[in-house]
């Protein structure tokens, strides 16, 4: 309790203290959100990349794009090492689909039978099935079925038509057979349908001037290659550039050290959060305990008078800062859970969750305030132990 009374006496002083460590603790949580978030899509990423080879159009970008004829499906199983050959085609699940999105969007993805036992990314769902997928059905991530408002059995058209119709747009009707649980990663904005329904909606989603003129059940956007046991994959990708022309096979190592490099700059944002929080309250905390060593002389030098030892004075002036940091960590907590909720409850229906505020983070940013707290707490609390207590009393 006097601790308590202690910091009520300067109210003015502590609250101003006790709100830089919360402006502090709130820049480390909502920026470790944004980064928890971010890393939760690319390990993810980094999952579901490390154990296959995508190849794609040689034409097309370093992350994929253009279109691959169906044939090059059966050159490709012909390289020595492969084990198996998917092909892929999506196109976007939403005409509305040029916002701001930090994952990969709503998507329409192909499924073929056999390749979830080929992958190690892993899909469960506890409503409806998820494999086995029959034209005009279609299986729906978790916050896709969400924003949609649909469960297993429902309707759904797809793409999602725009805002204001278009003469040229196209979509169709899919029976919604399974919701996939919540990966925190791209599955969950996912809208997976048949091999051929996605060949369909890839051409739908050509100019309107090719659709006539391309037949789309012979193009996919690319194909997922798993290597025999034991097969290097890097190798491998070598091998399939090198024997089949028109292709680019991009190693695992290749994509997974790309998505590390963005994870690596997310973190960086975290840290940056972290020393903000560090410069701006431990300075404050330092300041305010210094100067309560100040005023306090007479009262330290009558406490070591009768009897005090040293280290109940360093553990008082200790617990006073530690008390601070918590207060302020706590606060500055809450805001940055508030705040955080707030905006993903406002961008749920355009499937936009910016943030993720996990038990580790929320624990990480409390602890990160108290330790703050004690350590720019040593230095007054030494000060104030070392008095003597008889230069102490003579203070006026």
């Amino acid at each position: 309790m006097e601790i308590l009374r202690n910091l009520w006496r300067r109210k003015l002083r502590n609250f101003l203290t006790v709100s830089g460590i919360a402006i502090g603790i709130l820049a480390f949580s909502t920026m470790g959100a944004l980064a928890a978030k971010e890393n939760a899509l690319i390990d993810g990423g980094v999952k579901y990349f490390s154990d296959h080879i995508s190849v794609s159009d040689s034409t097309a970008g370093a992350f994929g794009g253009g279109l691959i004829n169906i044939g090059k499906v059966d050159q490709v199983k012909a390289v020595p090492g492969v084990a198996a050959v998917f092909a892929t085609a999506g196109a976007p699940a939403k005409a509305d689909s040029s916002g701001f999105s930090f994952g990969p969007g709503d998507t329409i993805v192909s499924d073929e039978p056999g390749s979830a036992r080929y992958s190690n990314f892993k899909l469960t769902a506890k409503l409806g099935r998820i494999d086995n997928i029959s034209d005009s059905e279609v299986v729906l991530g978790s916050d896709f079925a969400k924003e949609l408002n649909k469960t297993v059995g429902d309707r759904v058209d797809l793409p999602v038509a725009p805002k204001i119709s278009r003469a040229d747009f196209i979509n169709h009707s899919f029976t919604v057979i399974g919701i996939i649980d919540k990966t925190l990663t791209a599955p969950d904005s996912f809208a997976i349908v048949s091999l051929p329904d996605a060949q369909r909606a890839l051409g739908d989603n050509l100019p309107p001037a090719l659709r006539g003129q391309v037949d789309a059940s012979h193009l996919v956007s690319g194909l997922d290659v798993y290597g025999q046991p034991g097969v290097n994959l890097d190798a491998l990708a070598k091998k399939i550039n090198a024997t089949v022309p028109g292709l680019k096979a991009i190693s695992p190592t290749d994509l997974v050290n790309a998505f590390k490099q963005f994870a690596l700059i997310f973190s960086a944002i975290a840290l940056g959060a972290a020393l903000l929080a560090l410069v701006v309250g431990g300075l404050s905390v330092v300041n305010t305990m210094l100067m309560s060593v100040t005023e306090r002389y007479r009262e330290i030098g009558l406490k070591k008078a009768v009897g005090a030892r040293t280290r109940h004075i360093l553990s008082e002036f200790l617990t006073e800062s530690v008390t601070i940091g918590l207060i302020g960590g706590s606060i500055g907590l809450l805001f940055g859970y508030v705040i955080t909720t707030a905006i993903n409850a406002a961008t749920a229906g355009q499937n936009l969750e910016l943030f993720l505020m996990t038990p580790g983070l929320a624990l990480g940013a409390l602890g990160f305030s108290i330790g703050l707290g004690a350590l720019a707490g040593v230095i007054p609390a030494l000060s104030a132990a070392r008095l003597d207590p008889v230069t102490a009393l003579r203070s006026q």
